[in-house]
């Protein structure tokens, strides 16, 4: 009688009325069986047309999973009707608290979803004694409802990004970056500008006139596309890819010298570069201390490997200058001096510089007006996401993952709170 009360409390159907509940136990499984009943006097609705009609028979029970009580699997039993609808025909009723055909309450399929946020999907299942596919469908149904409904009229700012998702299969991202709010916005496979077209598509052209800034990196399809779509925009070159290209340069001096040394060494010689790369590549930081011990050993040899490096941090200053001019000319300084240091992966970055000169020098004009730093902070949090997926075979429930976590979804007001 009790659970009854709560029922009725938590999980309201007027046109219906909860039976008493069962406990059984079978085979060392414990559940809760609650019988439902129509109202009397009461018409089903139409699943097509939503309009009250005339019941024509009833199938047979059907049992709908409701959220685990005091460890018990609980279930709703209820025999659908089928209605004559005069504008349908012969239809199955609405049934309030599942959707559709599918056999999980809409409070169980929120209660999965809202695990799925801190487990795995796989956790989730193991944990509630359900299956991975029955958590599969909540997420979707959260996400559908919550990008059904999610506010889009006022991004300001948006960050544009790619992550490697397969091998040879780049996905497409866009974040929402204004200093108010930080969330995914678009998902799409591979990194073309069919992919970054989508997303305009998506928020229509009369949004896409409205974004002021654009984050984004160097790959020129997105330059492209957002010069097309995002004509007011001011489009930004993120300091992390410019950062990123860096090490990457200094990784391939460091990788073809130390094979050059190790191949000239005496056999059974040391070569210092051997176990470098981390103290190289690492914010000065974050280095342990066997690292910054092997740091200050190689700054002490007049490598090639040593003279990147240098070149890199010098850089740095770059984003600490309050003037564009000064800034402006540091950067030409310090590409002419790249050009003549012989390196050729750096001079590469030099050359890369140059080119986008312009785009880079936008960072000091918004600096302070968004968040900058926003666009690798969503990717770390998105690879955190797609490493406790343990791998998603198909991308769309690597989309739907993604979109659940880091989209910050509505969702319904709920009658009732889980702990």
């Amino acid at each position: 009688m009790l659970l009854k009360t709560i029922l009725n409390s938590i999980e309201k159907h007027p046109l219906f009325i909860y039976g008493t509940p069962k406990i059984i136990t079978n085979d060392g499984e414990k559940r809760i069986e609650i019988p439902i009943r129509a109202r009397k006097g009461s018409k089903g609705s139409c699943s097509s047309c939503h309009k009250p009609a005339p019941g024509y028979d009833t199938l047979a029970n059907r049992r709908f999973s409701f959220i685990p009580l005091w460890g018990f699997l609980v279930f709703f039993l209820y025999a659908p009707r089928r209605v004559d609808c005069p504008d349908c025909g012969v239809k199955v009723e609405i049934i309030p608290w599942a959707n559709g055909k599918s056999n999980q309450t809409k409070s169980y399929a929120w209660f999965l979803a809202d695990w799925a946020k801190v487990l795995n999907w796989k956790e989730v299942a193991t944990h509630f004694k359900t299956s991975w596919y029955h958590v599969f469908t909540a997420v979707k149904m959260a996400v559908a409802w919550g990008r059904d409904r999610m506010d889009i009229d006022n991004i300001t700012a948006i960050g544009v990004d790619e992550v490697k998702w397969q091998k040879g299969i780049f996905v497409t991202l866009v974040y929402q970056i204004d200093n108010n709010c930080k969330r995914l916005l678009w998902v799409q496979k591979h990194r073309t500008k069919y992919a970054l077209r989508t997303f305009f598509n998506w928020i229509k052209k009369e949004r896409s006139h409205r974004i002021k800034y654009v984050c984004s990196d160097m790959w020129k399809p997105y330059l492209t596309v957002i010069k097309e779509r995002a004509i007011n925009a001011l489009n930004i070159l993120d300091r992390y890819h410019v950062a990123a290209k860096m090490n990457k340069a200094i990784d391939k001096v460091r990788a073809a010298e130390t094979k050059k040394a190790k191949r000239e060494a005496p056999k059974g010689a040391e070569v210092i570069l051997t176990n470098s790369r981390w103290c190289l590549l690492k914010n000065k930081k974050n280095l342990t201390l066997k690292q910054g011990v092997k740091l200050k050993d190689l700054l002490k040899v007049n490598l090639q490997t040593v003279r990147a490096y240098l070149l890199k941090e010098e850089f740095q200053h770059f984003w600490q200058y309050q003037s564009p001019t000064w800034a402006r000319k540091f950067m030409k300084t310090w590409c002419t001096k790249t050009m003549r240091s012989k390196i050729e992966p750096m001079k590469k970055i030099a050359k890369m510089l140059r080119a986008h000169e312009d785009l880079i020098m936008n960072w000091f004009e918004v600096k302070g007006a968004i968040s900058l730093g926003a666009v690798e902070g969503l990717n770390n949090k998105l690879k955190a996401s797609v490493r406790n997926s343990y791998g998603f075979k198909t991308f769309d429930a690597l989309q739907i993952a993604l979109y659940h976590r880091l989209g910050k979804l509505p969702e319904p007001e709920k009658t009732h709170r889980y702990f």
